[in-house]
């Protein structure tokens, strides 16, 4: 009971500050976003390299928030200029340059887990930002929102109908990675997102047509799924069981948005192709 009432409370307050970032002002956004990215990655880091190379993880975190922040600005209306963006590089710079001086022989062998997070977490919390706008009735972050609760109900059916149909006599989805995943619950997701997508249209959070709302809501649940496994690789890899504890009987960030990091740039490529963003 006590560990029920954890869960239930962990999510209520992850609800609201999403709600709260997706909603309020573009600021809250960047800023709630932008801490939650630097905090997925130092999750990745401790998964995969502990606690060494603290100054390298400095320099990809500030390289990663830094190119967050000028897309951000972009969107937002800001002029973006070329000195802005020549800033960029600095940070590989720095960050090559600092291995040479390192002692352990080793250093080559982790540029792949140090660098990672660049493409793994921080490019797909980049194109966040594609799907909030500012137009003559101010900030609108609801079709933000609505990409969010299409992964949320997809996460939500895949776990009831994976309780009910797949625990016992249900088709394993991918046994090696996640043993408890089932493909009924992976429909079961499907379904639900589905569901939500023509909810979604229905009161006008998706201002598009249906057949595309339901091309995004099969999108958003199938490469979720992918994203919410090739997270599960990562830990089963390095004999992990939760990314973080950042949130009580939930784990850690990168937990909670696994799926989003292959969702998103997939919704944001669908979206773009049609010119709905």
């Amino acid at each position: 009971m006590k560990s029920f009432f954890i869960r239930t409370l962990s999510s209520f307050v992850f609800v609201v500050l999403m709600l709260m970032a997706t909603l309020w002002h573009p600021i809250a956004f960047a800023g709630v976003f932008g801490l939650i990215l630097v905090v997925m990655e130092y999750e990745y880091w401790k998964i995969t390299l502990g606690n060494r190379f603290r100054l390298e993880k400095l320099l990809i975190a500030g390289a990663s928030l830094y190119a967050f922040a000028i897309v951000f600005l972009h969107q937002y209306g800001y002029p973006v200029t070329k000195g802005m963006l020549l800033l960029f590089p600095l940070f590989p710079v720095v960050f090559f340059i600092r291995q040479l001086y390192r002692s352990d022989e080793k250093t080559i062998e982790s540029y792949p887990f140090l660098l990672l997070p660049m493409v793994y977490i921080a490019l797909p919390f980049c194109l966040f930002h594609l799907f909030w706008s500012i137009g003559p009735d101010g900030y609108s972050g609801i079709r933000l929102l609505s990409i969010l609760i299409l992964l949320w109900a997809s996460d939500v059916g895949a776990y009831i109908f994976g309780t009910l149909f797949g625990q016992k006599n249900g088709h394993k989805l991918f046994p090696s990675v996640s043993p408890k995943k089932s493909w009924e619950g992976f429909f079961g997701g499907v379904a639900v997102a589905l569901a939500a997508a023509y909810l979604l249209h229905y009161l006008q959070f998706f201002t598009f047509s249906l057949p595309h709302c339901l091309v995004l809501g099969l999108l958003v649940a199938s490469f979720g799924t992918w994203g919410d496994l090739v997270e599960s690789q990562i830990k089963r890899k390095f004999g992990v069981k939760d990314s973080g504890k950042i949130m009580p009987g939930h784990g850690g960030m990168l937990d909670r948005f696994d799926g989003a990091l292959l969702a998103i740039p997939v919704a944001a490529a669908y979206l773009a192709c049609f010119g709905l963003i």
